[in-house]
């Protein structure tokens, strides 16, 4: 089932879209596209980002949104987020997927508004290293 979604700012790369698609990618479990609506300043088309359920994934990874963040999008409750972190493959034989845990994705599932945040004052990675459990 494919989710509308609209941001209250771009996220980073793909200025200055803010519809957006999220599609579960089939025969897998919390892996998702959002799929972008427009060009991106850069003059991408239809921009792609893969996206992991962090509940899914990375059941431990619990970062602390601020007050201004949690407004900004209109979350009242932990409850009605949903966590998604940007997942990039590497390249090469032996590179693994990595995924970015300090700037995520947070969508208010009540309402379909989402937003990218960086992460202040949390000692977490740009690039952590996904492992299979």
């Amino acid at each position: 089932m494919n989710i509308a979604l609209t941001f209250t700012v771009a996220p980073f790369g793909l200025e200055p879209l803010s519809a957006f698609v999220l599609s579960p990618i089939e025969h897998t479990d919390g892996l998702f596209a959002l799929v972008g609506s427009g060009s991106t300043d850069t003059g991408v088309e239809d921009p792609r980002l893969f996206l992991l359920d962090a509940a899914v994934h990375l059941p431990s990874y619990a970062p602390e949104l601020s007050d201004v963040q949690a407004a900004s999008i209109g979350l009242d409750s932990a409850a009605d987020a949903m966590l998604l972190v940007v997942a990039n493959a590497g390249s090469g034989s032996d590179a693994g997927m990595t995924v970015n845990l300090l700037a995520p994705v947070v969508v208010n599932a009540r309402t379909g508004v989402g937003a990218q945040f960086i992460l202040d004052g949390q000692d977490l990675p740009l690039r952590a290293e996904l492992v299979r459990a």
